[in-house]
């Protein structure tokens, strides 16, 4: 356990949680964002990264479906620790999009970054701000396949082993050569 002052000084006891993001970039140097993404959240105080994924590449998913036409998306998955409340994750995530120029003005529509919490320690949420586990990810290759790569035993909660639902789904992901993160 490590103790956190709160904003009234008093301390919190908090311990190290296990989070999956999911990372996805469309527009711009999409390595050198997603690159600069996994950097902003080692900076980030109360989170440690522990595993990043290789990147993949995917085809864009519109409110429509699959868009070949539009430019494909970059996509991986870093392994967290954290110290912070699932809002407060949430809340650095939208720090870093927003410092790599994420405009929100169409759902689904292309990005210069976009950063979900995927499981964040098997909690279960409603909330509309955040819902946990992340109601799409199990229909995602671009997610399960990066997780997999790093956590071959992943467990998306209330749903299934990742290996298992990634074998149902089919991977349609490409491995992005010459892409570090």
């Amino acid at each position: 356990m490590i103790r956190i002052p709160d904003r009234h000084g008093l301390e919190n006891a908090r311990r190290l949680r296990p989070v999956v993001i999911a990372l996805g970039s469309n527009l711009g140097d999409r390595g050198e964002t997603l690159r600069a993404a996994v950097a902003a959240l080692r900076e980030t105080p109360g989170i440690e990264v522990t595993a990043v994924s290789p990147a993949v590449e995917s085809v864009a998913v519109k409110l429509s479906g699959l868009d070949p036409a539009a430019p494909r998306y970059l996509n991986a998955v870093v392994l967290v620790d954290t110290l912070l409340s699932p809002h407060e994750l949430l809340a650095e995530l939208h720090r870093i999009e927003a410092g790599h120029g994420r405009v929100r003005a169409e759902r689904w529509g292309d990005r210069t970054l976009d950063l979900d919490v995927i499981d964040f320690d098997g909690l279960e949420s409603a909330d509309p701000a955040l819902v946990l586990p992340h109601p799409r990810a199990r229909d995602r290759a671009f997610v399960l396949a990066p997780w997999l790569a790093v956590d071959p035993e992943a467990f998306l909660p209330g749903v299934g082993r990742v290996d298992a639902l990634l074998a149902e789904l089919g991977d349609d992901t490409v491995r992005a050569e010459g892409v570090e993160l």
